[in-house]
């Protein structure tokens, strides 16, 4: 499983941490969905692989809000993000952002859930984002939407 945010927040291009700032909820929505034992902290990114997980970004240019980014970044974060998934083959690629997908992969109709669009063989699956500004979902409400992908990939056929 590859986990893609939107891009990195101030604070993470600080850090060197995804997911860093204290409000995003990605963090504790990972070990709410099941995907971690217990909840991490962004510093204990690296023990991800030890999961079957990772994680990288759409577009690699730090803001302090997403919505500071052109849809031409997007797009180009989606070729580059094609070229990782095809070179580094994850079961599935979980892009954390609703809109971040619908612009990076030109996917304008895309629904969070699984997606039709594969690279390869890795299947899509639009997660919401995490982040403390997205209101219209809960950290309860994410956790389910995350747990439904999880128990897709525990599935033979997922």
């Amino acid at each position: 499983m590859l986990f893609c945010g939107i891009n990195p927040g101030l604070l993470s291009a600080a850090t060197g941490h995804h997911f860093a700032r204290p409000g995003n909820r990605f963090w504790p929505v990972l070990h709410l969905s099941g995907f971690t034992p217990r909840r991490l902290s962004p510093a204990e990114q690296d023990t991800l692989p030890a999961y079957g997980l990772g994680i990288t970004n759409v577009v690699a240019r730090a803001t302090a809000r997403a919505d500071e980014l052109s849809a031409e970044e997007f797009r180009a974060g989606g070729r580059i993000l094609t070229a990782k998934v095809e070179r580094l083959r994850p079961a599935w690629l979980a892009v954390v952002g609703i809109t971040a997908y619908r612009t990076a992969f030109d996917e304008k109709r895309a629904r969070i859930g699984p997606q039709e669009r594969t690279i390869g063989g890795t299947r899509i699956w639009a997660l919401p984002n995490p982040s403390g500004l997205n209101a219209h979902w809960t950290a309860a409400t994410m956790a389910e939407e995350f747990g439904r992908l999880r128990e897709a990939a525990d599935t033979p056929e997922g």
